[in-house]
């Protein structure tokens, strides 16, 4: 018998690298147009603590994921739904991993290390390399909107099948809409 729903360290996970995600596009949004400055600075620091924590929870869920599987796909969509959900899935997953692991790399070639928490030294992971930094930059940027238009498809289609559908697909991952 298959699991009808994500257990609850999923759905943690989910939901905190979801604020996550949302911090570190804030903060981004927060600093691209600010002068140099401490507090630029300070965010810059921010924003790459929150990444690669992100990093980190992806990882964690994937384990979690191997080791616990997902719930079936809802058989009574249609074959076409369900490639496009395991499609958008994977690729949030990959995005999750290349966007903090683009940014982490964009500062090594920048010869700019990485102080997760302002405590822990993290390896350069490339030498300092102004052109791979232009490239990496550019690389983050564009993981950044493939992000955000995968996040929206993701969102569109939870609301789509909760108030168009009214299924249950949405309540796998909030557990206050879950009817006992």
């Amino acid at each position: 018998m298959s699991k009808k729903q994500y257990d609850g360290m999923q759905v943690l996970l989910h939901w905190l690298s979801a604020l996550l995600i949302c911090a570190a596009f804030g903060l981004a949004w927060t600093m691209d147009d600010m002068p140099l400055s401490p507090l630029k600075f300070k965010i810059i620091s921010w924003h790459k603590w929150v990444g690669i924590t992100v990093l980190g929870l992806v990882a964690i869920r994937l384990i979690w994921l191997k080791l616990k599987g997902a719930p079936a796909a809802d058989p009574s969509l249609p074959a076409w739904q369900s490639k496009l959900s395991s499609g958008v899935h994977h690729l949030l997953y990959l995005l999750m991993f290349a966007m903090p692991l683009s940014g982490w790399l964009m500062s090594s070639a920048k010869g700019i290390s990485v102080a997760y928490l302002g405590l822990w030294q993290l390896p350069n992971l490339v030498e300092k390399n102004e052109a791979l930094a232009d490239t990496l930059k550019a690389s983050h940027e564009l993981f950044a909107t493939a992000l955000l238009v995968l996040i929206g498809l993701h969102i569109a289609a939870a609301l789509k099948h909760h108030f168009i559908d009214r299924d249950t697909i949405l309540a796998r991952m909030l557990p206050f809409l879950r009817k006992n």
